[in-house]
């Protein structure tokens, strides 16, 4: 699972995903690995690993981890090929979901590509490059659903009204997620189609110094432009991450952000976003040789969570010795939390829940 960085160019993409990589400002252990040349696997801030470590002492802990990736910046005409465009809808196409970074910042230094500064215009200038690529799509698709429903098949017909609904959508400049269907059309007619805008969507507004905790008055344009999106706001000074990330200790990185009114750093509130926005959730496993925070799909079933560790454990699975995680901290051992009888005991129904804490059995 992918999230893309997006955004029209000199916005701080590339400065964000620079910041991601060497993201210091969590932890002093906070590794970043490089798969290809724009795609990062960035660990997710979760202070519940800490928790566990310290009171499990194992010999290594294992974080979750997220997938970012740097996509060249849009222009108008992307659809059409111009600029990059062609590559920029390709590579956004095989992520599951987009970080839009908008520019919410003055600054004579940073050329604007649009030559001022409109957080709103920037946006649907990159909306409309993708829904005209989707419109493509659906064309496509349209000829041959049509052809189908006029020989009387029903499924075709009930095809055909969703797709008609979608360009109705799209010409009136209305993203694909922004459009109302039953679940079962979803599932059925719109998630094979791939559509770029009905990827879920978080909103980056990148902000000067002084507007990093409250906002400013293009944050709270933009905001109200996607109110009806169901999409994620965040603000990012992206220059001040970049500063934090050059400072040396984890206690120089403390008193900066105290300094700018933050508890943590904006890199960590966006990882955490990203994995959300993923549909992303954890559970871990907590034992001496290793504590690790394992990522799942939300709403994943035992025997799936355990298929994470290896596909026997999904075949084979008989059972979840299952603690919460508030327990495990509370009695401080899994050994006291079994005295207590807090440890429960699930079978393949049963759907996990963020942050517990796991131990399968399993006969192969």
């Amino acid at each position: 699972m992918k999230a893309g960085i997006v955004g029209l160019p000199n916005v701080g993409k590339s400065t964000l995903f620079n910041c991601l990589s060497n993201a210091k400002a969590q932890s002093a252990n906070f590794p970043f690995c490089t798969i290809e040349p724009n795609v990062g696997v960035v660990n997710v801030p979760d202070s519940r690993i800490a928790k566990l470590e310290e009171l499990v002492k194992p010999e290594r802990v294992q974080m979750a981890t997220v997938d970012i990736v740097d996509i060249a910046g849009l222009v108008r005409g992307a659809s059409k090929g111009e600029g990059l465009g062609n590559q920029f809808l390709a590579n956004i196409r095989e992520t599951d979901a987009i970080i839009h970074v908008v520019r919410c910042f003055d600054n004579d230094n940073i050329v604007h590509v649009d030559a001022t500064v409109d957080p709103v215009r920037d946006k649907e200038t990159i909306d409309i490059e993708l829904q005209l690529k989707d419109f493509e799509t659906l064309e496509k698709k349209l000829e041959r659903v049509k052809k189908t429903a006029r020989t009387g098949n029903k499924d075709a017909q009930k095809e055909l009204d969703v797709l008609l609904k979608v360009k109705e959508g799209l010409e009136a400049a209305i993203s694909v997620r922004a459009i109302e269907f039953t679940e079962k059309e979803r599932e059925e007619y719109i998630k094979p189609m791939q559509f770029i805008t009905d990827k879920p969507v978080l909103y980056v507004c990148n902000v000067d110094e002084n507007s990093a905790v409250d906002g400013n008055s293009y944050v709270d344009a933009l905001k109200n432009a996607v109110k009806d999106e169901n999409a994620e706001v965040i603000v990012l000074a992206v220059g001040v991450e970049a500063d934090i990330t050059e400072l040396e200790s984890f206690e120089e990185r403390q008193m900066f952000l105290e300094d700018l009114g933050l508890t943590e750093p904006g890199s960590s509130v966006l990882i955490r976003a990203a994995y959300k926005l993923l549909n992303q959730q954890t559970y871990f496993t907590a034992g001496v040789k290793e504590v690790r925070a394992w990522t799942i799909n939300i709403g994943d079933t035992a025997p799936q969570a355990a298929g994470v560790i290896h596909t026997d454990f999904e075949k084979g699975f008989i059972r979840a010795e299952v603690i919460a995680y508030n327990d495990f901290v509370s009695y401080g051992s899994e050994a006291k939390v079994k005295e207590a009888g807090k440890m429960r005991v699930e079978g393949k129904e049963y759907i996990v829940k963020d942050g517990d804490v796991m131990h399968f059995r399993f006969n192969v």
